[in-house]
């Protein structure tokens, strides 16, 4: 059995102020224990969960020219499509069996941070494969509320107004990613993994899985559980740019992805970072004399730029 706790969110979302304060409550053993906790109640229908595997299906494995026309922009845009050995997210391994391709948030052509070319602010890849952008981006604008709503039950916790988090989540530097893990089928080098293991980097991460398993967590006290799929559940966990915000209050956990042999592997994450120019700072109710500020303040775009850079150079060469 997982020590990865299930929590229903439904009355974080439409509770009374009693109930929400429970799921807060709730909310916050899970990111100072594990770091780990499944979430139902959430909202986010069944159906466009599903259009959304199955236009990632699509993509993967439809003609390559339609994956190398939206080819990844790198660091600075973070989107369009990882090719298969394009990243390490354990800089000291081989690069990882997976494929990817990273959306971002929506801007208008217009969009001024966009016309001055502000860190993370880029125009979306669009593959040519029909209903993909429409679909993609009414998940995305679904899960991003739901991860501000998650950030509200978060602030609870923390003994800070509810709304602490919502200006500075209002136009963040979020990525839907689209993954596929590729079947096993040879031997792999030692120490490579589908995913290598690592802690996200912002957040809040928000994945969706299909029926095949793979994920594994670090307890805390070092020991690797499955996290088993739980159908319609959100798997979520909190990155490090949220536990240097809680001053170590919240503490990110190390994961890793072990691809099944002989099986395709989809899955759909998302990462919620603050606003490019958001200060990161210690709350002020995760101060004491008796703990003091570990981390100095940094904004939300230098933060995540700091821990993807080595992501990718790794692989440059």
């Amino acid at each position: 059995m997982s020590a990865i706790p299930v929590i229903d969110i439904a009355a974080l979302i439409d509770g009374s102020p009693e109930q929400a304060r429970a799921v807060a409550a709730a909310l916050g053993r899970a990111c100072r224990e594990v770091g780990f906790f499944y979430i139902t109640g959430h909202g986010v229908p069944p159906a466009l969960r599903a259009s959304v595997f199955d236009h990632s299906a699509a993509f993967f494995t439809g003609p390559a020219s339609i994956r190398e026309a939206a080819s990844f922009s790198g660091p600075g845009g973070n989107r369009g499509y990882i090719r298969l050995g394009g990243e390490a997210l354990d800089p000291d391994k081989p690069a990882d069996v997976k494929e990817a391709f990273n959306i971002g948030l929506e801007l208008a052509s217009d969009d001024p941070e966009l016309l001055a070319r502000v860190p993370f602010r880029a125009a979306n890849l669009w593959p040519d494969v029909p209903g993909f952008r429409e679909t993609m981006l009414d998940y995305f604008n679904r899960v991003w509320r739901l991860g501000r709503d998650l950030h509200r039950g978060f602030a609870l916790d923390l003994g800070l107004d509810p709304d602490f988090f919502e200006a500075r989540l209002d136009k963040p530097i979020a990525t839907l990613r689209l993954l596929h893990y590729p079947p096993v089928t040879g031997t792999l080098s030692d120490g490579q993994l589908g995913a290598g293991v690592h802690t996200d980097y912002g957040n809040v991460t928000l994945l969706a899985t299909d029926a095949i398993g793979g994920l594994m967590v670090q307890d805390r006290s070092g020991r690797w559980l499955d996290a088993p799929v739980i159908p319609d559940a959100f798997v979520c966990n909190i990155g490090d740019c949220l536990m240097r915000w809680s001053n170590d209050v919240y503490v990110s956990t190390p994961h890793k992805v072990v691809s099944p042999p002989g099986a395709d592997r989809y899955s759909v994450a998302f990462f919620l970072d603050p606003n490019p120019d958001a200060m990161v700072a210690c709350l002020p109710t995760c101060i004491s004399p008796e703990r003091p500020a570990k981390y100095a303040p940094i904004t939300g775009a230098e933060f995540l730029r700091s821990r993807l850079e080595p992501t990718y150079a790794a692989k440059a060469s």
